[in-house]
């Protein structure tokens, strides 16, 4: 299982651990005001606004949350400025690790950033240092249970969809970022269900990481989810299943 689908399987998991301390809808909520001050209130004509509100929705965000949010990002209401900034170093055995940020200080963030590579092994790099070795894709993962493979196939290619392929218990979909919409739309009206629907950073390729650097890498994925100004955390690492649980 590659590096990605097993960080999405492991965040799927502790997803409801995450609502109880409030995590999940922060972010949501960070996402959404970002979108709406960047591209408007209109999900309509905000490709990125939809996006977030289609994850609000799926977490059972109460609506008048996601219209708070939307109105501090259009100024109708005062709010946070966050800035969006992407941090990029390395993990143990030197496996890449990218991560997306939306933070109103900066140097507060990086120094959090920083110490959290350090305690976990790892080293903040330079910008650009590891980007090249991801691409931006859509991504949806779907249960073997949920349907056959022939099945998906011809739903999600036919809506566009670049590729779909096995991955353990689960189908991988993997879209353009400008196709994730109309596949998504095109699997749900073929009422198969996704476990996870995202636009995210694909590795090209995984670095396979055993014992100590594997505990050591779920230890720094773990610890930047948590940060509050951390949004979005990608890997090229490879970790073994039983130290998962997938």
């Amino acid at each position: 299982m590659s590096g990605h689908s097993k960080w999405s399987t492991i965040k799927h998991k502790k997803g409801a651990a995450d609502a109880k301390r409030g995590k999940v809808f922060t972010k949501l909520i960070k996402e959404i005001t970002v979108a709406a001050r960047m591209g408007g209130s209109d999900p309509g004509a905000n490709p990125r606004l939809r996006q977030a509100l289609t994850a609000a929705r799926a977490e059972n965000m109460p609506k008048d949350n996601m219209d708070r949010a939307i109105k501090k990002g259009t100024g109708e209401l005062e709010g946070v400025n966050y800035e969006e900034v992407v941090y990029e170093g390395y993990g143990p055995g030197g496996a890449a690790v990218m991560v997306e940020s939306l933070t109103d200080n900066k140097n507060r963030t990086v120094a959090e950033v920083r110490h959290i590579f350090s305690k976990a092994g790892g080293n903040l790099g330079s910008n650009g240092c590891v980007a090249y070795l991801f691409d931006k894709k859509g991504y949806l993962v779907v249960e073997k249970s949920a349907t056959d493979e022939d099945s998906l196939m011809e739903t999600a290619l036919d809506a566009g969809a670049e590729d779909v392929r096995e991955d353990g218990d689960n189908f991988e979909v993997i879209t353009e970022p400008e196709d994730f919409e109309a596949v998504k739309a095109a699997i749900d009206e073929a009422a198969i269900a996704c476990i996870s629907a995202e636009i995210t950073m694909l590795p090209q390729t995984t670095a396979d990481l055993q014992g100590k650097e594997a505990e050591q890498m779920i230890r720094l994925m773990d610890s930047l989810d948590d940060n509050d100004d951390v949004q979005k955390v990608y890997t090229n690492a490879d970790i073994p299943d039983e130290l998962i649980g997938a």
